[in-house]
């Protein structure tokens, strides 16, 4: 289920710490693990004498997952709509300690590296991610997440976000409680470990990382490979309206800006000259990357004004630019289309509605109508999202 179709649960005010960590972990189905994850938490804290809870956010199992939590010595919570970001959502707002620290049910983590992330916290890290890569045991991961889902989706993200985080879709990790806030988690499927990165690289947090051991998980696997890596993939790019848009629409109407200019000036190129048909695709790419640029700085609008998103050089822009700019641009380029296209109906029926003979003249007019009436419209459109923006 797409993200926008579903509403993610509300954090509700932060209760007083009464711990020092609250281990979290999300169960769907685990009677066969939970009982002993549940354990293992309890029996790691207790070791390293950290004051702590174990709470277990229950997405609507239909087995005695819950029963068996509970009887574990575990708090639980219960989450009725299905996604592995609604059961974390629904721990978070029940955990009670400082610091949380996730785990799944599925004996995969070793719940004695608890300590581990407690001390880099301690040292005044804000999320705290594992590094299964170099430690994943035999039959723990299929290869195809090992040797290409999680390098290829964790490689993308830090070439968006920049987090310099190894494996950004680690199940183990720690976060201080009072951070959540900042980082306003939303998404309630299987992207919320992306997301979960990603806001913490754009609030500035301080992120740390470590070795962890990976082992084979005990029971049935909840994860899709292709669904729940098109999840990831879809949310590394709606978040990056930089490379999902603005990128490749200013690359679509560079390219195709100077594919018209080679056809206006009849430049031989490859040892050919090219005409009519070469400027036609020219000023498509043209009209088409405008209008992606367009989309582009109106989702940055969108997350800077309705999702909180802290984006620097949009901000610049905002500042520098404004709606009688993109409007004076807009009409310019529609104007000097327009000019193009009345002389070349003067020449034609001063011609005596002859053959017309300026189809290249003609279709640069077009174009830049065409790109000015888009730049017009969207400084409107860009002008109504921001005066709606909250306050």
């Amino acid at each position: 289920m797409s993200t926008l179709e579903q509403t993610p649960p509300v954090l509700p005010d932060a209760p007083a710490d009464e711990f020092l960590v609250s281990v979290v972990i999300p169960c769907l189905n685990e009677e066969e693990n939970i009982e002993a994850c549940v354990r293992a938490a309890r029996e790691a804290m207790d070791r390293a004498q950290i004051s702590g809870e174990v709470v277990v956010a229950d997405n609507a199992s239909e087995d005695r997952s819950a029963e068996l939590a509970r009887a574990a010595g575990a708090r639980v919570v219960s989450e009725p709509r299905r996604g592995y970001g609604s059961a974390y959502l629904a721990g978070f707002a029940a955990a009670r300690g400082t610091y949380i620290v996730m785990g799944d049910a599925d004996l995969t983590y070793d719940f004695n590296e608890i300590p581990n992330f407690v001390r880099e916290l301690e040292d005044g890290a804000d999320l705290v991610m594992g590094d299964r890569m170099d430690n994943i045991q035999p039959g723990a991961m299929p290869w195809l997440h090992r040797y290409v889902g999680n390098p290829v989706l964790s490689g993308f993200l830090n070439v968006l976000y920049r987090t310099g985080v190894r494996d950004a879709h680690c199940g183990m990790r720690a976060i201080r409680r009072e951070k959540l806030p900042v980082l306003d988690l939303q998404t309630p499927g299987m992207e919320f470990a992306s997301e979960m990165v990603i806001r913490a690289a754009k609030r500035g947090l301080d992120i740390r990382q470590f070795p962890i051991e990976y082992h084979p998980r005990g029971g049935e696997s909840k994860l899709s490979t292709w669904s729940d890596g098109w999840r990831h993939l879809r949310f590394l790019l709606v978040h990056s309206p930089n490379h999902l848009f603005l990128i490749p629409g200013l690359v679509m109407a560079v390219f195709g800006a100077l594919v018209m200019l080679t056809a206006l000036l009849q430049v031989s190129i490859f040892g050919r000259t090219w005409d009519i048909h070469a400027e036609i695709a020219g000023a498509l790419f043209v009209i088409i990357g405008v209008q992606v640029v367009s989309l582009g700085l109106t989702a940055h609008a969108y997350g800077m004004y309705f999702m909180g998103e802290k984006d620097p050089w949009f901000d610049r822009m905002r500042a520098r630019f404004r709606l009688e700019h993109g409007l004076m641009l807009g009409g310019v380029t529609a104007l000097v289309g327009f000019v193009i296209a009345a002389v070349i109906l003067i020449q034609w029926i001063s011609d005596g509605f002859g053959s017309l003979d300026q189809s290249r003249w003609a279709i640069l007019a077009a174009t830049l109508l065409i790109c000015g009436i888009q730049v017009f419209f969207s400084s409107f459109l860009l002008s109504i999202i921001g005066l709606r923006r909250p306050r």
